[in-house]
């Protein structure tokens, strides 16, 4: 008896040692291939920094981190709508199957062992950087019956013991009942993190998987969400078919799951970055019967689910914000920025008294919310566009005291935000503007090119913050990969220097390379066209002696007239414009007098022109001018920045007959030659007009014969008459935007004077009476005229 035992025991021990040779070399073998794994996504993505919510904050040594799910693309700039608590209008001128599982046995689908299978449509990418975005969840004891917290697993299984369980699945892998599945997933679950690879390769855990689809109905509810937690500690890729089938049990199962188990689940495949749309959609529709049973953390947990899955049923919007208005006293510091990304990721508006209220409570407890829980509240109203002055009054110091230890997304995410609302306080822009280059390394393109476009937006000057548009630059260069695959953002990130009146000319000949012009003028997805348009006409009227490419003529006329047919429908039938073209006619004597029109198309708004000769009397204006106007810009004719009027061209020409007029055959032509700039910002007068002895008499005989001999105005006024909106300036400020402000100098770099009607002036007058609408512009006209004088 004894010989057997001891026969056993040494027939035992050699094969202890078979697999633990076989484990090792396994093991060897699997993180070599991990290691060469790793360095070709290295090698992929080495242009690439990924979103990452810590970054928002400097998170202590001692709190546990969790994988968040990563942010998807925000809406392009040109495309975000404007305030609606401020009575603003959006306009186009703006600068956004499961399967089931065969019982064959040579049938087997994509499972942990092919990590590299294609991730499903609705697989989300998970960021390689850790974060704390489910902090909120241990406010309260009450999270833990309806959450899982990967932090906190146990390892209390090493991996000689796991070897022997998948022996046992060998073995019994026929007659299995499902609690010994699930007792063998639990103790798998239990191994280290870092040996769970190991398992995830071996067959003998296929095995066990496909095993447990097999009989998969026979399982009770607790024991699948056993199973999906096991998969969760295991690390069982997003993209494994094995989940698809589990989600498609779960979908079954879900109208007779308990409320924390509904949420559990959805809580669980959030760990497993797994999109679940099927599985969300049976939890919103049982919401409706498990209302009365919700107090905060319920709440707070599904509006969390709602965000990192971007879907809310309309029908759960209003239940959700009486719910949330209940018990909003209630909500602590953590959960309040779990509510705000949660409304924000779903993309659904409270009501604004309800996001009044929300921004009350969280200005009550702002001094104890971290970095992470501020931005979250700034991106709520940044999407809500609520001017909430209280909020962003205390932003004004937090900002200040927490930047210093904050991260790129997170200060880009509090700029974009003030950006959005057209909100400039410099104690926050020039706080973030501060930290920025001790961190812009950090910066993805996308980055870079939001807070470009944000501090160009709100009017920060080189001069205010001499770092911060190189530092900016400089990771645009370094980044020029990312452009292939985002071409926005470096159309954004031009848009926003060129907001500052910087403009690098590599960049923007990037921008408007031929290749570059055509993946982006053709793309798909995004509409690119106003932005290349814009470009290049700011290129054409900034940079006039520049060798940057230029947009071809028929896709400035495509998209002049599509601007074009846009206004003629929208802008130029509101009622402010309408009264100001009506009395701008009577005023100056008829309809010729006053032409509406894009003087500059590629800025993407109208203005009503106006020309006036040197005694200030209204000339008829071409209709053809705003066209001239645009050849003469893209063929580069105002190469001298001066007007050049018909009286200068006559005088150049000999042309036009003068009191005394020198013999032609003693006339000397002028010539006209290029002169070298001295400096820099002279580039503007690079044309030089040799001064003759009969050109100079021509010259000072008009003078002489003039009557105003003090007076250097041309012969013909360009006047641009433009009624303003708030939507054009900062808030609460008679600041311009950037786009605003850029159109400006622009009117005045093609010889236009800007006559402003400001919308704290032109509006309350629509309300007058006729007269006094046309002594306003009255006024407004001839005063400019005169103070020109």
């Amino acid at each position: 008896m004894s010989a057997t035992v001891l026969f056993h025991l040494v027939a035992k021990r050699h094969l202890y040692a078979h697999i633990q040779r076989v484990s090792i070399f396994r093991s060897q073998r699997l993180s070599s291939n991990v290691e060469n794994g790793e360095q070709k996504r290295q090698k992929e993505t080495e242009n690439t920094l990924v979103y990452k919510p810590s970054a928002y904050y400097k998170r202590p040594a001692v709190r546990s981190s969790t994988v968040g799910r990563s942010e998807t693309e925000e809406e392009l700039f040109c495309n975000l709508p404007l305030n609606r608590a401020f009575h603003q209008q959006r306009s186009p001128y703006s600068i956004s199957a499961s399967r089931w599982l065969s019982s064959t046995k040579n049938t087997l689908l994509n499972t942990a062992s092919n990590p590299g299978a294609v991730s499903t449509p609705n697989a989300t990418k998970e960021p390689s950087i850790n974060s704390d975005p489910r902090a909120f969840q241990r406010c309260r004891p009450e999270y833990r019956n309806m959450t899982h917290d990967p932090s906190q697993r146990s390892s209390t299984v090493d991996l000689n013991e796991a070897l022997l369980v998948l022996h046992k699945i060998t073995v019994q892998k026929d007659n299995m009942e499902p609690s010994e599945v699930i007792n063998f997933l639990s103790r798998l679950a239990q191994i280290p993190k870092e040996q769970t690879t190991v398992v995830r390769g071996d067959k003998r855990f296929n095995t066990l998987l496909r095993y447990s689809v097999e009989i998969l109905q026979n399982f009770t509810t607790p024991q699948l969400l056993d199973a999906l937690r096991a998969f969760v500690n295991l690390g069982l890729p997003q993209s494994s078919s094995i989940l698809g089938l589990y989600e498609t049990e779960f979908c079954r199962r879900a109208s007779e799951m308990e409320l924390h188990q509904l949420l559990l689940t959805a809580d669980l495949w959030r760990c497993l970055s797994r999109g679940v749309p099927k599985y969300l959609e049976r939890l919103f529709n049982n919401m409706s019967q498990n209302f009365n049973q919700m107090g905060v953390p319920e709440l707070v947990q599904l509006l969390y689910i709602i965000g990192e899955g971007r879907r809310c049923p309309d029908t759960l919007v209003q239940p959700l914000e009486s719910l949330l208005m209940r018990h909003l006293s209630q909500l602590k510091p953590e959960e309040l920025g779990a509510v705000c990304l949660g409304l924000f990721k779903s993309q659904r508006s409270l009501s604004e008294r309800a996001t009044r209220r929300l921004m009350d409570r969280a200005l009550v407890v702002v001094e104890d919310m971290s970095d992470f829980g501020i931005v979250n509240v700034m991106k709520l109203m940044r999407f809500s566009y609520l001017d909430h002055l209280p909020w962003l009054e205390a932003m004004g110091s937090e900002v200040p005291r927490r930047a210093p230890q904050m991260e790129v997304q997170g200060l880009m995410h509090i700029v974009l935000a003030c950006s959005a609302l057209h909100y400039r306080d410099d104690r926050i822009l020039l706080a973030v503007a501060e930290r920025l280059p001790n961190v812009v390394s950090q910066c993805r393109s996308k980055d870079a090119a939001k807070m470009l476009w944000a501090f160009g937006t709100l009017g920060v000057l080189p001069k205010q913050c001499p770092n911060l548009y190189p530092c900016l630059t400089a990771i645009l260069r370094e980044r020029q990969a990312e452009f292939q695959r985002y071409p926005e953002h470096l159309l954004t990130a031009l848009l926003g220097l060129a907001f500052a009146g910087v403009f690098p000319e590599d960049l923007l000949s990037l921008a408007l390379s031929a290749e570059f012009v055509n993946k982006a003028y053709n793309s798909k997805e995004l509409e690119l066209k106003k932005d290349l348009f814009t470009l290049d006409g700011t290129v054409g009227l900034e940079l006039p002696e520049s060798t940057v490419p230029r947009l071809s003529l028929a896709i400035r006329e495509e998209v002049t007239k599509l601007l074009w047919d846009f206004a003629q429908s929208d802008i130029c039938q509101k009622p402010e414009v309408l009264d100001a073209e009506d009395v701008l006619r009577n005023l100056l004597g008829g309809e010729m007098f006053v032409r509406k029109q894009m003087i500059l198309p590629h800025l993407r708004s109208i203005d009503l022109e106006v020309h006036l000769d040197r005694n200030d009397q209204p000339v008829p204006v071409s209709p053809g001018s705003c066209q001239q106007n645009l050849a003469s810009q893209n063929s580069d004719a105002r190469l001298s920045g001066v007007t050049i009027t018909d009286d200068l061209l006559a005088q150049l020409t000999n042309t036009r007959k003068t009191p005394v007029q020198p013999s032609n055959q003693f006339f000397q032509k002028p010539e006209i030659h290029t002169v070298e700039p001295v400096h820099e910002r002279e580039s503007i007068f690079n044309v030089g007009i040799d001064l003759t002895d009969d050109l100079l008499m021509a010259l000072t005989k008009c003078r002489k014969h003039s009557s105003h001999l003090h007076d250097s105005k041309p012969s013909i006024q360009r006047l641009a008459v433009q009624v303003t909106h708030r939507n054009h300036y900062c808030y609460r400020t008679k600041q311009l935007l950037g786009l605003h402000a850029l159109k400006r100098r622009q009117l005045a770099l093609a010889g236009y004077r800007v006559v402003e009607l400001p919308h704290w002036e032109w509006f309350p007058l629509l309300r007058r009476s006729y007269a006094e609408k046309l002594a306003y512009l009255h006024c407004k006209i001839f005063s400019c005229s005169d103070s020109k004088k």
